[in-house]
């Protein structure tokens, strides 16, 4: 049970279109991630289809029954926010049952399911501690664990992770995506940051203004972007993207090649260019190079003990079959 079907979903607010009428298949047990730039509409179609905003237009179908005038109470899905939104007063154990109070489970059903969450989220030994004795990961297990116990059908996740440090972010990530490995429920999760995205997705919806750009696998929108947008925004550093001469080289507006796919020689190659800012990250560094020509630097991807410095010139050479081509209309050619 989770599979959630949009049919012609559109939402306006007055006269403004911010989702123009749009269809998705999530299915039952998938990890779904939507991503986009801020204002791409991500986090109002994630409300559409908790409830906690109304449609303009078109259905939402919760494992094959309309759902789109129902409250979300009615709805069984589970929503975790950015916010933890947890009560400061009471003891993780009363945070996590607080649902279940409201629903009237006999008490022994709520110290199973606490229980159950706990040893899930590792919070067992902080079941009698306050938020306020917490961490920002250990608050949002508690958040989490909430939604856990209410036994939803899908979890609906807004940008959980972003108040979060560098660190405990990745560390979250892999919590959440094992806990999806454990629960084998469907979960839909909203972020801006593609890394996320690619991490932690069984599959990608990429938005902008609105409307959906691409659905696939990460690896399917990494190596086969349907258009420039997704090219551009999927992958860290993002694709390099060529217009101008080089492009019409190719009978092309614009060509797209990834940081990792071009050889760097001191010798000869297909580009010759000056070594800018470099990156370094211990196994790999990204060196940034000035190409004349070209509107901006090639950011290229090579092992951590290169020995290249700001200023030197350096050959580049792009791997001819992974050259991505778009039309002057930014589509895949």
């Amino acid at each position: 049970m989770g599979r959630i079907t949009l049919k012609k979903v559109q939402k306006s607010f007055g006269s403004t279109e911010v989702i123009p009428p749009l269809d998705l298949e999530i299915n039952d047990g998938e990890f779904v991630v939507f991503v986009g730039p801020s204002g791409c509409g991500k986090s109002t179609l994630l409300r559409l289809i908790a409830g906690l905003e109304d449609t303009s237009g078109g259905t939402i179908e919760i494992d094959g029954v309309d759902a789109t005038g129902l409250p979300p109470a009615k709805r069984s899905l589970a929503m975790v926010f950015q916010s933890y939104a947890l009560y400061p007063h009471m003891s993780v154990r009363k945070n996590i049952a607080f649902p279940m109070k409201m629903a009237g489970l006999p008490k022994a059903e709520q110290e199973k399911r606490i229980s159950q969450a706990a040893a899930a989220l590792n919070l067992t030994d902080y079941l009698d501690r306050r938020p306020g004795q917490l961490s920002g990961g250990q608050r949002q297990r508690v958040a989490i664990g909430r939604a856990i116990v209410r036994e939803p059908s899908a979890f609906l996740f807004d940008e959980p992770l972003s108040n979060l440090d560098a660190a405990l972010r990745v560390g979250m990530r892999l919590e959440i995506s094992e806990l999806h490995k454990r629960l084998d429920t469907t979960m839909v999760y909203v972020t801006h940051d593609q890394v996320e995205a690619m991490t932690m997705a069984d599959k990608i919806v990429v938005l902008q203004a609105g409307v959906i750009e691409q659905v696939g696998s990460p690896l399917d929108l990494y190596h086969t972007p349907r258009n420039k947008f997704v090219a551009g925004f999927i992958g860290s550093p993002r694709m390099n993207l060529i217009e101008g001469a080089e492009a019409a080289k190719h009978n092309v507006t614009t060509i797209g090649i990834r940081p990792e796919h071009i050889a760097v020689s001191g010798e000869s190659g297909d580009w010759k260019g000056v070594v800018g800012v470099s990156e370094h990250l211990g196994s790999d560094t990204f060196f940034h190079v000035k190409i004349d020509g070209f509107a901006e630097p090639i950011t290229v991807r090579a092992g951590g003990n290169v020995d290249l410095h700001y200023g030197d010139t350096i050959y580049l050479t792009p791997q001819a079959d992974l050259i991505h081509k778009f039309d002057g209309g930014g589509l895949r050619v």
